[in-house]
C-alpha cells in the first residue's frame, strides 16, 4: 500500500468501487445528486462507525476539522449533518444491504477453517438469533415493541466458521423471531442452530424438505413418543439419545417424520438441556457441542453493540435505521477482510480500536499492527500521565 496515504484512505481503498457502484446503479442512488453522492455518504458513515462517533453532527464536525485531508482520504468534501441526515432518510437502504451482501460473499471464504470446536464436523454450521435495540416510540412510531415501548430488532444468521454474518434482517420489536426462518435462503447439507423461540414444526419440516439439518432447543411442554433409544456415556453429560415421534395431532401433521431427542446435563451451569434435531448421523456429543457453539452469536451481538454505533440510532425512519445498521455490518466485514489481507495477528476488536485512533496518520496499515508499533503507542499513552503539572 502507498505509504503516503492516510490510514483511513488505505482501509477505504479495500472497498471495490466497481461493485459498490453496481449496487448504486441498481437503485439509481445517485440520480439528481449534487453535494453528497452514495459513495461520500458511505464514507461519512463508515468513518463514524470506525471512529465511534456519537451521531451525524459529530461525524460532520470531525471531518470538517480535517477538511484539508479529506480529498486524499477518499472523501471529496465534508457536508453538514442535515445533508447527511437527508441522504440517510431518502437513499434506498438496499444499496448498502446489497453491498453488505457482496462483502459477506467476499469475506466468508477467508474464514472457512476458523473454528476449533467444529474441526470434526464437515458441514457449514449457522446460528440464527436476534438482538433488540430500544428506541423512543415517540420518535419512531413504526418501531413497535412490547409494553407500548419502541424497539428495533436485528435478526442475524452467523456462520460459525469465522463468525461472519451471512444474513441480516431488520424489523420492529414485535416481529416474532420464528418468522425470520421464512426470509433466509436455506443451504442443503448445512446445520442451522436455534433457540426454543424458533420451534415451529411446519417451518422445521421445510428445512428437512430442503435437505438441511437443524439443532433446536426443545420446549418443556413437548409431547412425544419414543420409538428408539441409543446408549450414551453419562460421564460426558449426556442423559439420553432417542428417536421420537410427535403425538399432538397438529404437530404430527406439521412434522410427520421422526425426530432425534438428546438430553444433556451441563454440570458447570447445573441445567438440563433438551435438543431436537433431524440429524441422525452426528454423534450425540457432537450435537451438544454444536448447540454449545450457539453462544458465539451472543458474543457477536455484544461485540457490535460495544464497538460499533448501533445502540444509538442516527435517524428515525426505517430507511435511515437500516442504512446505519448495514453500514455498521459492512464496517465489521471490511476490518475482517483487512485482517486476512495483511495477515494480522490481532483480533477484529483490537484492529478496530487501533484504526479508530489512527485514521489521519500516514503509517502503512500493515506496519500499524506490528507489536513494536502497538507497544510504542501504548508507551506514548502512558507518558501522558507522567507529565509534571505546569
Amino acid at each position: 500500500m502507498n505509504t503516503g496515504k492516510y490510514v483511513f484512505a488505505q482501509v477505504l481503498a479495500l472497498v471495490n468501487r466497481y461493485e459498490f457502484q453496481k449496487c448504486v446503479d441498481r437503485y439509481k442512488g445517485d440520480y439528481r445528486t449534487r453535494e453528497l453522492n452514495c459513495w461520500s455518504q458511505f464514507a461519512h458513515m463508515f468513518y463514524g462507525q470506525l471512529t465511534g462517533r456519537n451521531g451525524l453532527r459529530d461525524i460532520c464536525l470531525c471531518l470538517g476539522a480535517h477538511e484539508n485531508r479529506l480529498y486524499h482520504s477518499g472523501i471529496k468534501r465534508s457536508v453538514d449533518h442535515s445533508t447527511l441526515a437527508r441522504a440517510n432518510e431518502s437513499r434506498d437502504w438496499r444499496i448498502y444491504a446489497d453491498f453488505g451482501s457482496y462483502l459477506i460473499g467476499l469475506v466468508k471464504p477467508l474464514y472457512t477453517d476458523n473454528h476449533e470446536s467444529l474441526s470434526g464436523i464437515d458441514r457449514d454450521v449457522f446460528v440464527l438469533d436476534s438482538t433488540t435495540i430500544s428506541v423512543s416510540y415517540i420518535l419512531m412510531n413504526w418501531a413497535h415493541g412490547k409494553y407500548s415501548r419502541g424497539a428495533v430488532k436485528m435478526h442475524a444468521l452467523l456462520n460459525l466458521r469465522g463468525n461472519i454474518p451471512t444474513f441480516i434482517y431488520v424489523t420492529d420489536g414485535k416481529y416474532h423471531d420464528v418468522n425470520a426462518l421464512d426470509e433466509i435462503t436455506v443451504m442443503a447439507g448445512a446445520v442451522y442452530v436455534m433457540d426454543k423461540a424458533y420451534i415451529d414444526f411446519s417451518r422445521l419440516y421445510e428445512l428437512e424438505a430442503a435437505e438441511a439439518f437443524f439443532v433446536v432447543r426443545a420446549k418443556d411442554n413437548l409431547k412425544f413418543r419414543a420409538v428408539e433409544s441409543r446408549k450414551v456415556d453419562k460421564s460426558t453429560g449426556l442423559r439420553c439419545d432417542q428417536s421420537i415421534r410427535l403425538t399432538v395431532a397438529k404437530s404430527r401433521k406439521n412434522y410427520p417424520d421422526r425426530l432425534r431427542r438428546i438430553k444433556y446435563y451441563d454440570a458447570e451451569k447445573d441445567i438440563r438441556l433438551v435438543f431436537l434435531t433431524n440429524d441422525f448421523e452426528l454423534d450425540a456429543m457432537e450435537i451438544a457441542t454444536v448447540y454449545k457453539s450457539r453462544w458465539q452469536i451472543e458474543v457477536f451481538f455484544k461485540w457490535i453493540k460495544q464497538n460499533l454505533q448501533i445502540k444509538t440510532l442516527w435517524g428515525h425512519s426505517k430507511n435511515a435505521v437500516k442504512t446505519q445498521l448495514w453500514i455498521a455490518i459492512s464496517t465489521y466485514l471490511i476490518v475482517a477482510y483487512l485482517k486476512q489481507h495483511i495477515k494480522c495477528p490481532y483480533s477484529v476488536y483490537e484492529m478496530t480500536q487501533v484504526l479508530g485512533t489512527s485514521t489521519f496518520t500516514k503509517t502503512p496499515v500493515n506496519e500499524l499492527f506490528t507489536k513494536k508499533s502497538i507497544n510504542q503507542n501504548f508507551k506514548e499513552q502512558l507518558n501522558l500521565f507522567n507529565v509534571k503539572e505546569l
